[in-house]
């Protein structure tokens, strides 16, 4: 029997941690029924905001706030928000009238998928991390079904609804994983190619102890860069790399990130859940270097998981130096069967099917539930 025509809403955001599993979701959803509509519910967060209109994704927000991390007197403000967060989600739900509620993660989740159950309506928790975040943990309680994408996350929520399916990642990421394979295939020679990426915002201190690195590398001539460097340190790491006489494409932020993964040999990068998810689809080896004040330091949880594959290479960012960075990347560089072990076990990891994995139960859910007395 053909799938029918569903409204999905997906709850939450604020980062691209968050953002960027959804929008696989989305898309995957849209691929299965040109009459699907989905409408993503988070913060007004202009990042949130400029990629979903980038996607072309229909976007509304609360005014809810998280209290993870927070003073007394913050916790409290963010409580008093929490009944007109409900109110909005109530609203949004009856004017939408969606089939089922995703959350993915981020404090605006917690008041959609409350609402919706609370009108009948499915709920799928989607968890990015290897530790659950506070809201997914709350929602896992009586979502209807919980998808993890670690096997360490299955114990935190209820055995009966949790499923292990992967972080959803972009289609155009699953098309760069094939180029690149092609392009192998092919055995197409070129310069060592290393891609740079602290996050949507950056990551200062990798920017600095990139450019501290710059003098430390000999052989520069056959090394290219491409370096996301965040708004702050863009112009300071640019200068840097002309100075050092060194191929660079820096930017703020890219919004090509397939392609830039396409190109690369070796990746330094945080150990957030969805860049770790992009990395393995494609197959890439990596440089870790957690995050130190992600909440419940599930960054180097994350990574972790990544080295005891060996799949990554972790460096703590207490232990981060220039010198010391520019030695695991001529390492690397100059040792090709040490980086293609490490690029097998990356690929190994990856679960490129996660979205339509996600999807089918999503569709399976709404029969059961249709079915129902």
């Amino acid at each position: 029997m053909a799938e029918r025509a569903v409204h999905i809403i997906i709850a939450g955001g604020g980062t691209g941690g968050h953002l960027f599993p959804g929008i696989a979701l989305a898309r995957c959803f849209m691929a299965r029924h040109p009459e699907n509509r989905v409408l993503f519910v988070g913060t007004d967060r202009e990042f949130e905001t400029k990629t979903l209109a980038r996607e072309g994704f229909d976007h509304l927000a609360i005014r809810a706030a998280g209290i993870k991390g927070l003073g007394l007197f913050s916790k409290m403000k963010a409580a008093f928000k929490i009944p007109g967060a409900l109110s909005q989600s109530a609203d949004i739900i009856e004017s939408f009238k969606p089939d089922l509620v995703i959350g993915v993660g981020g404090y605006s989740s917690g008041p959609v998928a409350l609402s919706a159950r609370l009108q009948g309506i499915p709920v799928v928790v989607q968890e990015q991390n290897i530790l659950p975040g506070i809201t997914n943990r709350i929602i896992g309680k009586f979502a209807t079904r919980v998808h993890v994408s670690f096997d360490e996350s299955l114990p935190f929520f209820n055995g009966k609804k949790v499923r292990m399916s992967g972080n959803p990642v972009r289609q155009t990421i699953l098309d760069a994983r094939q180029r690149r394979e092609n392009r192998k295939t092919q055995g197409e020679s070129r310069d060592f190619t290393l891609l740079v990426a602290g996050g949507s915002q950056g990551a200062h201190s990798i920017n600095q102890a990139m450019v501290e690195a710059l003098a430390h590398i000999a052989d520069k001539d056959h090394l290219k860069v491409i370096h996301q460097t965040g708004d702050a340190d863009q112009d300071v790491v640019r200068e840097a790399y002309g100075m050092q006489g060194i191929r660079a494409d820096v930017a703020a932020f890219f919004t090509d990130m397939d392609e830039k993964y396409e190109r690369a040999d070796l990746v330094i990068c945080r150990a957030g859940a969805t860049t770790l998810s992009e990395i393995t689809v494609m197959g890439l080896p990596s440089i870790l270097i957690p995050f130190p004040f992600a909440a419940d330091n599930h960054q180097v949880k994350n990574a972790l998981a990544l080295v005891n594959k060996g799949a990554a290479e972790m460096i703590e960012n207490s232990d981060l130096s220039g010198s010391f960075l520019a030695s695991r990347i001529s390492y690397y560089r100059d040792n090709p069967d040490d980086l293609w072990r490490m690029e097998k076990a990356s690929l190994a990891y990856g679960k490129p099917l996660a979205a339509e994995t996600i999807v089918d139960d999503c569709y399976d859910i709404l029969k059961m539930d249709t079915q129902k007395p």
